[in-house]
């Protein structure tokens, strides 16, 4: 018991510090320190696991709006004998299907109790053997809400402009999913 009790704290404490972002610079680099771990673990809407695992560096607002899609995914997929694919798929919270790989933080503008912050983005695909892999590389922005447990990410607006990568806003995706499966 005792082990598993360390083994929860070790877990706790690395999360508790990374939820108390005092700026919002800090708080998107929380994000993607815990985010850069999981994104790998499915693709679209974060499953349960993820979800609590993001939850300390998300806002309120966005991690009730990720479990309510995440709802109206299932009763979908209940819904529809044959298999069917998740209603959004890739990464939801970058303009790339793929996901970044690196991230760098650049300028934010702070109004009141909202943030926006440049975040210059990677990915770095696999080495396909007998060719140099190139990066890709695009700027999203972060909203970032004021919370009293400190600054934490409330949507991601995509700026990349990919042909075929996400576009508007995360938060607008969300309520798409959540408006067709009511």
């Amino acid at each position: 018991m005792k082990g598993f009790l360390t083994a929860v704290l070790m877990f706790a404490a690395p999360a508790a510090a990374l939820a108390q972002a005092d700026d919002p610079a800090a708080a998107v680099n929380a994000f993607y320190s815990v985010y850069s771990g999981q994104h790998a673990q499915g693709l679209g809407i974060p499953d349960a696991t993820v979800r609590l695992r993001l939850q300390p560096v998300l806002s309120p607002r966005l991690n009730k709006q990720l479990a309510t899609a995440a709802a109206a995914q299932a009763r979908l997929t209940a819904k529809v004998k044959n298999a069917v694919p998740p209603v959004l798929e890739g990464d939801i919270f970058s303009s790339l299907f793929e996901g970044p790989t690196a991230w760098k933080v650049g300028s934010c503008q702070q109004k009141d109790k909202t943030a926006r912050c440049s975040v210059a983005l990677s990915y770095m695909p696999p080495p396909a053997r007998g060719s140099k892999a190139k990066p890709a590389n695009w700027t999203d922005t972060m909203v970032l809400a004021a919370t009293p447990q400190g600054w934490k990410v409330d949507d991601v607006i995509y700026d990349a402009g990919f042909a075929f990568g996400n576009t508007g806003r995360l938060s607008d995706m969300l309520n798409m999913v959540i408006a067709s499966n009511p």
